[in-house]
């Protein structure tokens, strides 16, 4: 039985003290408005302000999700990068639609974003994949993501044939089945925490005229 303190039904916090989120506070656009808020962020000290929840779905609409780091947005969107192979990768190139949401707790905020999926192209990717620390480029190489393995020796021999392979020296190239995804939103959901429970939602939606603000009930 769950101790009473432990209790989740009893979790409450009152999000008053973080202020509101209205129309008038807005940036022209969501890109400018989400720099200002990841800003914030990066600047209240969060760890990993560029976390981010990514939910995608199989071809018979069953949904899984992950945390992944966010590693660039512009008015296309928002780029990670993944093992195509994944099942992050896989789900995303057969149902090519996902679901992000960045968890920026401590401030009482969330951005919520939705929208179609497209891969980046290769020159994006060999771009950011030669600033990855050489560990992580060889981790590419090392791990066949998402599928079972027997143990974790299977990790470590992964790693040290993909160390033996490219040596101590010289670039590493992203491998082929290795890249980037962009999730080009179709809606972008600004959330602050308010007394009550009655949240401010403010929603860029993508329209055939345009951007469109809509204020969502909490």
């Amino acid at each position: 039985m769950t101790p009473e303190s432990l209790s989740p039904a009893g979790m409450r916090r009152d999000y008053a003290e973080r202020g509101a989120l209205l129309e008038s506070d807005l940036a022209a656009d969501w890109t400018s408005q989400f720099a200002r808020w990841f800003a914030e962020a990066g600047a209240a000290g969060l760890p990993e302000p560029n976390a981010m929840i990514v939910a995608t779905a199989d071809p018979a609409a069953r949904p899984s999700a992950r945390t992944v780091l966010l590693k660039g947005f512009d008015e296309r969107g928002f780029v990670f990068f993944t093992n195509y192979t994944s099942r992050k990768g896989t789900e995303a190139l057969a149902n090519p639609a996902a679901s992000l949401v960045f968890p920026w707790f401590a401030m009482h905020r969330q951005v919520l974003v939705a929208g179609a999926v497209e891969q980046v192209d290769r020159a994006e990717t060999e771009e950011y994949f030669a600033t990855r620390p050489r560990g992580s480029q060889l981790g590419a190489w090392a791990s066949p993501q998402s599928q079972v393995l027997p143990d974790r020796a299977a990790v470590e021999a992964g790693l040290a044939a993909a160390a033996e392979r490219f040596g101590t020296e010289g670039p590493v190239p992203p491998p082929p089945h290795w890249g980037g995804l962009r999730v080009i939103p179709e809606t972008v959901e600004f959330w602050q925490g308010r007394s009550n429970r009655l949240h401010d939602r403010l929603r860029f939606r993508r329209t055939a005229a345009g951007w469109v603000v809509e204020r969502l009930a909490p």
